[in-house]
């Protein structure tokens, strides 16, 4: 039998001069999150999550700072969460997303499930060491 394996997703908060956060909403399953998905096995951690971004909201984003390491303990999935700067483009809707808008941090907390509200909160106040938590919130570090 072979051993569990875990998948490891990027996502980008990209976070305008008024301190808000990109969001979208996906097409799958209606929820609002970060722009971001699954790495490819031959992929850079930073070139994943600016082709996660662009793919999902037109946008080239520079990422700044690791903001955060969750995992979700039931799917075994390990995100990385990075705070990024928009470099170029108009955000835009696309396959994986029927809506992108910019939040502040109180509708992210409306919007947002609490595991990813967590996440982007995090990368929009960026004053500490990174995050590493598990899915329920638990702060590992």
């Amino acid at each position: 039998m072979a051993a569990p394996r875990h998948s490891v997703s990027v996502a980008g908060v990209v976070v305008d001069a008024s301190g808000r956060a990109l969001l979208i909403r996906r097409r799958d399953n209606g929820h609002w999150e970060p722009p971001g998905g699954v790495l490819e096995l031959d992929e850079a951690i930073h070139d994943g999550l600016r082709r996660e971004v662009f793919e999902e909201t037109g946008l080239k984003v520079e990422p700044v700072a690791l903001t955060g390491v969750y995992k979700n303990m039931v799917r075994g999935i390990v995100a990385l969460v990075f705070r990024c700067t928009l470099v170029d483009g108009t955000p835009e809707t696309s396959d994986e997303s029927s809506a992108v808008r910019w939040a502040t941090a109180d509708q992210v907390r409306e919007l947002l499930d609490e595991a990813y509200a967590v996440r982007v909160l995090d990368a929009m106040t960026d004053t500490r060491p990174p995050a590493i938590r598990t899915h329920d919130g638990q702060q590992l570090v």
